[in-house]
């Protein structure tokens, strides 16, 4: 499995992701980030899904970048390209990993900004090649395992959120998820990039890094929860001390050889 989430705030973009690989029962760290900057172009990629497919597809597209006469101008310029060449890996291996039963699911996180792109651009990818753009409304994805970090998310996060804001909540949600699912650990890599400079903050965090925040993260909510207003829970406890109010029926032991028992 694989922890993946890219935010897209006002201010620019957060991008977090975990390097936890397994394979059987095996388990390596391996970067799922890669990094994409020009003069006046920066992007981050992250995946989650068969490490294979992944690798096959960026490297074409690494490829691509390569060959290119000049960079692209607009984001969704360069989604479409990775897009293309994750098709071209399917085209060649999609019915032989099935054969095999592994499935072809390379799920993509795409952020930055081009030179033409007013704003920071988020778009998820799917593995058949097409897209949506992270909007206002959700201004998130996360690729991967989902469920653990989405309620923080959720509750808290809103477009409007300042880039500080938004990389703690991240980091919450990551926490949330390493340690609810096994295959999702640190270290973790972070991507900042602020509107319109064109350059990506990179971070690696390990777990002497994020060990304070994750131990205060907790205790606040133990502390929250005993702080939560309890009239209903209190009657419903205080009924523990309190004979039934309805009555009930007494079982006795049934005579010997009686099938039943009241």
């Amino acid at each position: 499995m694989t922890f993946c989430l890219g935010m897209r705030v006002k201010s620019g973009l957060v991008g977090i992701a975990d390097t936890r690989i397994t394979s059987g029962n095996e388990a390596i760290t391996a970067k799922k980030v890669s990094i994409f900057e020009d003069e006046k172009s920066a992007m981050f990629l992250m995946t989650s899904g068969l490490r294979s497919a992944r690798d096959k597809a960026l490297i074409y597209f690494e490829e691509l970048l390569e060959e290119q006469d000049k960079p692209f101008d607009k984001l969704y310029k360069a989604v479409n390209a990775f897009a293309a060449q994750i098709r071209r890996a399917a085209s060649e291996d999609q019915a032989s990993l099935e054969k095999s039963g592994l499935q072809f699911d390379t799920h993509s996180l795409i952020g930055g900004q081009m030179a033409k792109d007013h704003e920071p651009k988020l778009y998820l990818l799917y593995p058949q090649g097409n897209w949506v753009e992270v909007g206002q409304g959700t201004p998130y994805q996360i690729v991967g395992a989902g469920g653990y970090g989405k309620p923080v998310l959720d509750r808290t996060f809103a477009f409007e959120d300042s880039l500080k804001f938004a990389l703690k909540v991240g980091l919450l949600a990551f926490d949330s998820t390493r340690i609810s699912a096994t295959d999702v650990d640190l270290p973790v890599d972070v991507i900042l990039y602020e509107k319109d400079s064109f350059k990506m903050v990179e971070h690696r965090f390990y777990m002497e890094d994020l060990q304070e925040i994750s131990s205060w993260w907790m205790e606040k909510l133990k502390e929250n929860i005993r702080g939560l207003p309890s009239e209903l829970i209190d009657r419903i406890i205080n009924r523990l001390a309190r004979p039934a109010e309805v009555p009930r029926i007494a079982l006795r032991r049934s005579p010997q050889g009686s099938k039943n028992a009241l």
